[in-house]
């Protein structure tokens, strides 16, 4: 069997808030809990922290020759949080025996928890994951969690093991709704590549059309003497569970039962002989089929792209399983190259982590395979609906790890959310073919923002088809910098004018974070103007990002760091329409909610990006990084106890991380920006990339490492970097890091690859370009592709020329 790679190991305590996400991109996903139960159930079209079926449990069975039986939960124990409650513990399972100690290892995606107990004559280690292949986004979306139950027998006599999960079918009750009616369960078998044998569930009552429709199915692989149950016995007073504990205790087999239930209970066993000294492999997979996923918001419903592949459940499980030896192969391979390089602790465990985003309700895929996200999940819905260009800006997994998804989410930027004038909706609505443009709001950063990226993901994949399909858009989004009223309505190369932007507000007048933002993308459009030929235009970006660049740092600039030069208009019928929405100053000739003298967090966010993209420096290095230098200075706090917030705590006690702003002069606006007071790791992960990429690696890695600390499984769940909601998109910035320490780059119009690390004596250097990755190693100057396609013609390192395998 393939060795699993691991990072991080948690205990004790530690154990509390973990909620691995199992499940492929765009398919929702169940969550394996640090002690192995399976929590936050959603795989329903939409969040569902908390939720649980109210029977959903692995348990094992032990006899010796002598006839001693041993039952347990495949459990740990319990937190002692989940101890009390108005009618004893409210745990799930709460009254099962359980293993005495758990421990919780991972390396994203895999999760491992090993079982020890003394009454207990075997070890168990629970493996769980879902396939994550680079490059591969269809290996990557299977609506699969694999639970693998590894059983070791410590003791001299073979003994019987016998597993049986049990899963209650709760199809028309998500968490939100309760329409469960007509459930029932079959048994199903299938091969002959893997042998599964399982339970199907599903529902006659439910209505095809709703969003809880859908199919369930639980099955065990390879099987030596497998036995089902596609219900539990109807009795009272918890009977039913009796029942199950008692059949299940006598002989390790499962008996039928009939059921009259509304929400029957699946229950799947396995039996086998361990011999002494001995390990067995019981392999479950846990599949699920909902094709009707709404369009945002509204009751029209958008479908599902991985519903369309394989219209079963049980079909699509049966294919997952003849693959699994090599989807499992390929993962391991990815995530032992990358932890085998030579990067940071902290920065391995951001990056990798963060990923699991791509796999919750976060995001999702339409029938035509294209790819949205909310910008995070809250409890029961999504959170801020679609694709917001202002949020999805920051994050850097996509375009090295999935070129396709990036591609897609440029192609809608661009292609659908973008009119003829060149308002780029903030929000894309769905469908698109009608509700594309509904939003009519543009946001400054945004729109800004997807012009780098546009030129960003053309270099990466050197496919000229996507730059000029999308060209004649991307020119008008930029021109509709220009327009009467507009953001740079003078074309002077300083942005000016009502700049709706990512803190949910409008800025009025220049400011650094969007200035920095315009200068990127002048330098982006100059770069791919110059290559179509529009040579006119290249030379007016160009000089205006020279303009724009000198003003900044001229005028803005007031020795510590870059300031907001407040400018109201005279009139709101000054502002071109499009550029305002409700939530910022309700009168813009006296605005509120503005920046002003504030040290902002991602200030240079333009700079960091353009260093990502290599679009080269945008402001005068010096003053970059005596801008840095403050930032830690005036908004980095270790210790939060004497600290006023009066919006939402990401970070409390005695915890250590950088605001959001601080008004280090004074000069405070009596209404500042809303989330001055707040921290949010998605804008420290770009601030560390912004360090690391200027020289300042020490203090980035410092960045990273106090956001990691947070998020240590007694305080949140190392899987769920929260902003506005759960698993938020703006955290995946955090594989920035990973570009900017190596020190890479790929061009994939000529074929050049570049390494220039940024920390001493690194070998081992793991590389992505979104449709190839692999690994380079710097003393043998060798580089190997592990996945994907590679268009290349040399490979530097520090800028000279090297041999590749």
């Amino acid at each position: 069997m393939t060795t699993w790679p691991q990072l991080r190991t948690y205990t004790g305590r530690h154990l509390r808030r973990i909620s691995l996400p199992l499940g492929g991109i765009g398919t929702g996903t169940v969550s394996l809990g640090g002690r192995g139960n399976l929590r936050d159930w959603e795989i329903v079209n939409r969040p569902a922290k908390g939720f649980h079926p109210g029977t959903a449990f692995f348990a094992i069975r032990t006899e010796s020759g002598d006839g001693t039986v041993n039952t347990r939960a495949v459990e740990g124990p319990l937190d002692l949080s989940e101890y009390e409650g108005a009618h004893g513990s409210a745990a799930q399972n709460h009254g099962l025996p359980r293993f005495r100690e758990a421990t919780f290892s991972t390396a994203y995606p895999f999760g491992r928890i090993e079982l020890r107990d003394d009454d207990v004559p075997v070890d168990v280690e629970l493996e769980a994951f879902n396939p994550l292949v680079p490059t591969d986004v269809e290996a990557s979306s299977w609506p699969v969690a694999v639970l693998r139950f590894v059983v070791t027998n410590r003791g001299t006599e073979p003994l019987t093991v016998s597993l049986a999960g049990s899963l209650q079918n709760f199809i028309g009750r998500d968490g939100t709704t309760d329409v469960a009616a007509g459930n029932y369960n079959t048994t199903a078998t299938g091969g002959p590549a893997v042998r599964a044998d399982g339970v199907l569930l599903r529902s006659r009552g439910v209505d095809p059309a709703a969003e809880q429709y859908g199919s369930i199915a639980l099955a065990v692989l390879d099987g030596q003497d497998v036995s089902r149950r596609t219900g539990w016995a109807d009795r009272t007073w918890g009977d039913s569970l009796l029942d199950f504990w008692d059949d299940f205790s006598a002989d390790g087999r499962l008996d039928e039962r009939t059921s009259e239930s509304a929400t029957p209970i699946a229950s799947v066993a396995d039996r086998r002989t361990v011999a002494a000294g001995a390990t067995e492999r019981f392999t479950f997979l846990l599949g699920w089929h909902f094709p009707n996923r709404r369009a945002w918001e509204k009751p029209a419903v958008v479908g599902n792209y991985y519903t369309t592949l394989i219209d079963d459940v049980w079909t699509m499980l049966c294919r997952f399983a003849a693959q699994l030896d090599e989807l499992e192969r390929r993962t391991v391979a990815f995530v032992t190259d990358f932890l085998g390089s030579d990067l940071p602790a902290q920065v391995h465990e951001a990056a990798l982590f963060n990923l699991s985003t791509l796999r919750t309700q976060t995001v999702f895929r339409t029938p035509d395979g294209r790819f949205f996200g909310w910008e995070g999940c809250s409890d029961h819905e999504g959170s801020c609906f679609g694709s917001c260009t202002h949020v999805w800006n920051y994050e850097q997994a996509t375009p090295f790890l999935f070129g396709q998804i990036a591609r897609s989410m440029r192609e809608v930027e661009f292609a659908h959310a973008t009119d003829d004038q060149g308002l780029m909706s903030f929000r894309v609505g769905l469908p698109l073919e009608t509700s594309a443009t509904d939003w009519r709001v543009a946001a400054a950063d945004g729109q800004l923002g997807c012009l780098v990226k546009l030129y960003r993901d053309w270099r990466l994949s050197g496919d000229d088809e996507l730059v000029r399909s999308l060209w004649p858009a991307a020119r008008r989004a930029l021109e509709f910098c220009w327009i009467p009223g507009g953001w740079d309505a003078d074309r002077d190369g300083v942005i000016e004018g009502c700049q709706h932007n990512t803190m949910d507000v409008e800025y009025y007048g220049p400011n650094p974070q969007m200035q920095s933002w315009y200068l990127a993308a002048l330098r982006a459009c100059e770069e791919m103007a110059r290559y179509l030929g529009v040579e006119d235009l290249a030379t007016e970006c160009r000089t205006l990002f020279d303009n724009g660049s000198a003003w900044m740092d001229e005028h803005l600039f007031n020795g510590e760091y870059y300031r907001h030069e407040i400018r109201p208009p005279a009139s709101a019928d000054d502002i071109a329409p499009g550029l305002r929405e409700r939530m910022g100053a309700a009168d813009p000739t006296h605005p509120v909610l503005q920046l002003g003298d504030g040290c902002l967090v991602d200030q240079l966010v333009g700079q960091h990006l353009a260093r990502l993209t290599q679009l080269g420096t945008l402001l005068d290095p010096d003053r970059v990084v005596t801008t840095l230098r403050s930032i830690l200075k005036h908004n980095g706090l270790s210790g939060f106890s004497g600290h006023f917030n009066h919006m939402r705590s990401y970070v409390l006690g005695d915890e250590s991380a950088v605001l959001m702003c601080s008004y280090p002069r004074g000069n405070r606006p009596e209404r500042p920006f809303p989330y001055f007071s707040e921290v949010m790791t998605g804008f420290e992960h770009i601030l560390a990339v912004g360090l690391i990429a200027e020289g300042l690696v020490d203090e980035g890695l410092q960045v990273i490492a106090d956001i990691r600390a947070r998020y240590d499984g007694e305080r949140r769940n190392p899987f769920d970097e929260a902003e506005c909601g759960h698993h938020y998109a703006r955290a995946m910035a955090s594989w920035g890091a990973v570009i900017a320490l190596t020190g890479f780059d790929y061009d994939g119009r000529t074929g050049v690859m570049r390494f220039a690390p940024r920390t001493p004596d690194v070998r081992r250097i793991f590389w992505s370009t979104g449709d190839a990755v692999g690994t380079f190693d710097t003393v043998e100057r060798t580089l190997h592709v592990r996945e994907g396609d590679l268009h290349l013609t040399s490979v530097e390192l520090f800028g000279e020329e090297v041999t590749q395998d």
